[in-house]
Formats: C-alpha cells, sequence, structure tokens
C-alpha cells in the first residue's frame, strides 16, 4: 500500500458554469488532494529530513489553484482531469486522487455543494513532457554542445535537446523527477543526458559548488524556465562558455495581478528586470507579454530572453 500525502481545502474562485451568465462571476471552489508517494520515498525523506525527497506539497497547491483560476471551465470534470494533468507533470507522484467542488452551486435544493472525486495512477496518465513552445522556436540559437537545464523539473526541455543530440545536464532540486528523467534518457537511448540533484537555495554549500570553478564556462547554453532566484544570475552567466547562449523564460508581475499566480510577487520578475538581471550578454531577442500555450496550454503573462555571452 502507498503512503499518501494529503492537502484539504485549498480555496480560490473560478470562472465555471454551464451557462454563459454563471461563468461571468467568479464561483467558490474547494479542492481536497491525496498525492501517492513512490515506494521507498517516505523513508528515503523521513530519514533525510529534506523536502528535496518529499512531495513539495506547495507545488502541488500552486498548481491546482493556476489551473483552477486561469481560463473557463464549463464542467468541473474538465477542470479536475486537467487538475491531475498538471500534478503528475509537476510532481513525481505515482497516484492522484482530487476532490474537486462547486461551493455554491446554482441550485436551490443544494445547501453544501456539487463536485467530482476523481483517482488516477501514473499508469493511467503518464504524460509526455512537450518542450517550452519558446524553446522550440529559439533552439536553432543553440551551438551544438554542452546545455545546462537549470530547475529542470521532469526534464521535458532536457530530453527535447538530448534527443537532438546535446550533451544534457539538468539540475533540480526534486531527486524523484531527476530519478523519473534519468530512467526515461536511458528507455530513449540518451546517452549524453545526466542529472544533478541540487537544491540551489536551501544548501549554501552546493549552491558555492555550482558557483565554483569547474562551472565556469562549462556549458554552451543554458535554460531557465518558470523558475527565478535572483542570486542565481551571477553564476548562471559564469557557466556559459563564451558564445555560449542563455534561454530564460519566466512569468512577469502582470501574471500575478491577472492570475494571482505565482502566489508570491517576488516569483514574479518586474518590467525589463530580465534585461537588468543579464546585463553584459548581448542580447538575441526579448519580448515581455502575454503567451498563449506555455504552462499546460494557457495563456500566461511572461519574460523572454535569448541572449549570448561575449567572445573575448
Amino acid at each position: 500500500m502507498l503512503d499518501h500525502i494529503t492537502v484539504q481545502a485549498i480555496e480560490f474562485t473560478s470562472h465555471i458554469g454551464v451557462t454563459d451568465h454563471e461563468r461571468r462571476i467568479r464561483q467558490p471552489m474547494r479542492v481536497d488532494v491525496e498525492l501517492g508517494y513512490q515506494k521507498g520515498a517516505v523513508a528515503s525523506a523521513a530519514e533525510s529530513d529534506d523536502i528535496a525527497k518529499a512531495i513539495d506539497y506547495s507545488r502541488a497547491v500552486e498548481c491546482i489553484i493556476q489551473i483552477g483560476t486561469h481560463g473557463e471551465y464549463r464542467l468541473v470534470e474538465r477542470m479536475a482531469e486537467k487538475m491531475v494533468q498538471a500534478l503528475f507533470t509537476e510532481l513525481a507522484v505515482a497516484d492522484v486522487t482530487l476532490w474537486v467542488r462547486k461551493l455554491k452551486p446554482p441550485i436551490k435544493d443544494v445547501h453544501d455543494s456539487v463536485g467530482i472525486r476523481i483517482a488516477r495512477t501514473r499508469k493511467d496518465i503518464v504524460p509526455e513532457p512537450k518542450p517550452a513552445s519558446f524553446l522550440l522556436e529559439s533552439s536553432r540559437l543553440l551551438k551544438k554542445g554542452t546545455i545546462l537545464d537549470l530547475a529542470a523539473g521532469r526534464g521535458r526541455n532536457a530530453l527535447y535537446l538530448a534527443g537532438l543530440g546535446f550533451s544534457v545536464d539538468a539540475i533540480d532540486r526534486d531527486e524523484q523527477a531527476l530519478r523519473e528523467l534519468a530512467d526515461r534518457g536511458k528507455e530513449r537511448g540518451l546517452t549524453h543526458l545526466s542529472v544533478h540533484p541540487i537544491d540551489l537555495e536551501s544548501e549554501p554549500s552546493r549552491t558555492s559548488a555550482f558557483n565554483s570553478e569547474q562551472y565556469h564556462e562549462r556549458y554552451d547554453g543554458v535554460l531557465v524556465f518558470f523558475y527565478l532566484y535572483r542570486p542565481l544570475f551571477p553564476a548562471i552567466i559564469k557557466a556559459l562558455k563564451p558564445g555560449g547562449v542563455l534561454v530564460y523564460e519566466t512569468f512577469l508581475i502582470d501574471n500575478h495581478e491577472h492570475y494571482q499566480h505565482p502566489r508570491r510577487t517576488e516569483f514574479c520578475l518586474a518590467h525589463n528586470e530580465l534585461l537588468q538581471l543579464t546585463q553584459g550578454l548581448r542580447v538575441l531577442y526579448y519580448e515581455e507579454g502575454r503567451q498563449e500555450g506555455t504552462m499546460d496550454n494557457d495563456t500566461s503573462f511572461t519574460a523572454r530572453l535569448v541572449a549570448q555571452k561575449g567572445i573575448v
């Protein structure tokens, strides 16, 4: 029997309802979720007392709220399925049980809620991770060589580039996600894909290692998608070889203002901030604004950058 972590009463409002009138007014919603650990993962997390070896339920909550507050839905069934798909994509979980409820359904005789409870295993739904659309557009600017995928998650971008013949190092704090990535790489015969579990924010010694001489001018390209930790930018720039290219996309403050995601504003870029953080690089492409299909085919406000390190 698998171990589970449970999060109850995740609340938000959503444009949801069968009629146009109902969808025009944000409806109060509540979600309960159970996330199943993979075999042996709880023991590993308990022994190490390390969040990187556990299911990060804060990421699950953010994921659920993002899906629930983006766009419009006619049916709770559609919202629930999209949430499950996103949770399997973002987290290394074995199964998901989700209870999605409308707290004020427009039926006079219902005095509590109406909702749906669904249960899925990874065997039921194993979404093939698609590379970021901005990477597809900008990969032609990457010189064949060694690429660093920073905050790689389940490795949608790392798998794509490794499949094109790049040598890829994937770094993330989620060890289970990296193990899955390594397994998928082996299944595909991608021998030049390696994973490195590093928490760049809460482990100063490892952050220092990333900023050490062994990483200086090591990479022909660095990818960062939907991750923002400002103190890392000097190390990211140092990690590029002369002529190396940085491809970066993450949320603007506009996304928080429109969708309340990310929930904390420090995870969002101010206007033109990405240009300031990457001063010294030659800008090959830069854009701020509304983008389609960035996260689970939804609309997001992002900053997109392709920039090159100078050749001495």
